[in-house]
Order: C-alpha cells, then sequence, then structure tokens
C-alpha cells in the first residue's frame, strides 16, 4: 500500500494536501473509509480516510508508532556546486542513505553559481527530489535542502556539529579514525570538482575542521559523499 507523508496533524487527524492529495483521489481513487498509512515527524501513522475535498485528505489516526527506518545518526551534507545535473543525483542517493540535511555550498571553484531565480526553482526541484527518495526508501522523514551558503558560512554550520569532517583530495584522516563511537551529530562537506583552495582547506583547519580522506583513489563530486555517508553510516551501525 502507498504511504504518503502529511503537512498537518491534530490530536486524532493527519491532513494531505498538494499533489499528494490529487494522487490519493484522482489516480488512487481512493475513498472514505479506505486505510491508509502516513508519515510525519519521524512516526508511521495507519488511518483511516475520512474526507476527500479541497484539496484535502483527512486520515483519523487509528495507531502510530516510530519509524524504523530512520538512522539513530543526524547527518548534514555540505556540498560544494557541481556542474550540471549531479547535485539531483547527490540528493536523491544521500537522502536513501540516511542524510538529514542537506545545504548546497558556494566555494571558489564552483563552475556553477546559479543567480537567485535559478536557486529557487533548483530548491524547488530538490525538495521534489528527496520526498520522493524519502518515500521510496521508507523514511520516516524528508530530508531538508536548504539555500545555499557561502564557504565561510558552511565552515561556521559544520563547526557546530559534534563531529565536522571536511573531504580533501589532498589527504587526511580516516574516517574511522575521527569518527568516535556514540556520536549522534556529524557534519560533512566535499568539494565540487575541482576540489578545494589551498587558502581553503587553511581556513577549514584554522576553525578546527579536521580534513578526511577516502583513500588514494580520486572520486568524483557526486560520488564522493555517496561513499562517506555510506562509510558513516557502518561505522554508526546504521547499514
Amino acid at each position: 500500500m502507498p504511504k504518503f507523508f502529511c503537512e498537518e496533524k491534530d490530536e486524532k487527524n493527519l491532513y494531505i494536501t498538494g499533489e499528494d492529495a490529487k494522487h490519493i483521489s484522482r489516480v488512487l481513487r481512493m475513498q472514505e473509509g479506505d486505510p491508509l498509512f502516513a508519515c510525519m515527524d519521524g512516526y508511521d501513522y495507519e488511518g483511516t480516510i475520512t474526507s476527500l475535498e479541497d484539496g484535502c485528505v483527512t486520515i483519523r489516526i487509528i495507531s502510530q508508532n516510530p519509524n524504523e527506518s530512520e538512522p539513530s545518526v543526524n547527518a548534514t551534507l555540505y556540498q560544494a556546486m557541481p556542474k550540471g545535473e549531479k547535485f539531483d543525483l547527490i540528493v536523491q542517493k544521500a537522502v536513501e542513505l540516511g542524510i538529514t540535511r542537506i545545504v548546497p555550498v558556494l566555494t571558489k571553484r564552483c563552475v556553477s553559481r546559479p543567480d537567485q531565480k535559478a536557486m529557487d526553482k533548483k530548491l524547488t526541484r530538490w525538495q521534489r527530489i528527496a520526498k520522493e527518495a524519502a518515500k521510496q526508501s521508507g523514511r520516516g522523514i524528508i530530508p531538508r535542502v536548504d539555500p545555499m551558503v557561502s564557504y565561510r558560512e558552511a565552515l561556521e554550520q559544520l563547526s557546530g556539529h559534534e563531529t565536522a569532517l571536511l573531504f580533501y583530495e589532498g589527504g587526511g584522516q580516516r574516517i574511522n579514525d575521527i569518527l568516535q563511537p556514540g556520536y549522534k551529530d556529524i557534519g560533512l562537506m566535499v568539494g565540487s570538482e575541482g576540489g578545494f583552495e589551498d587558502s581553503e582547506i587553511e581556513l577549514a583547519v584554522q576553525m578546527g575542521i579536521p580534513r578526511a580522506t577516502l583513500g588514494r583513489l580520486i572520486l568524483r563530486c557526486e560520488t564522493a559523499p555517496l561513499a562517506a555517508l555510506a562509510i558513516i553510516m557502518n561505522l554508526t551501525q546504521n547499514i
């Protein structure tokens, strides 16, 4: 049975709006009294449809349970903007691997430098991709894709995590030498096609953010975050 994400709830009901509401009523042709499963804020809900009108589906809650698919660790990816549609792939696969939040970052070597109007369109698309990937992989939340930030802003956010990792093609510590058992909040940063400039790495070191490595092979910018995330999820016993 299809599972949907909810936007609103109260003590007794869940409410699904937008395209999902249209899909339920017009495509699936579900009716009042039909059972429906939904997710919100990390919980899975079983309920019964009580109303389908005005682009809103109302579900009476029968039971709720914590979603068992969500990782035990909150991981945030700070990804330097790649060229073309590579970010689409990164969002999709990172959500499938358990990412909590994704932050686009503008670094000195980024070729892609979208203006605000273009960025707004990209964010809408990326959030839609995140939602579909969350449905497909059985997530209990829809990971958030934030607006783009500067490199310095990203470092400031990164330094606020319990554990911070900046992946550098020039070398660094292995993930399992940095990541300690029990860590629950991890931030990781990956560069674009051209990697990071020396001055950017120096700034990160000055802010106490350790350089990390994914080995001797040079991975593409769309491969590196997924490899790193898979390793992190394995080390935290989520894979």
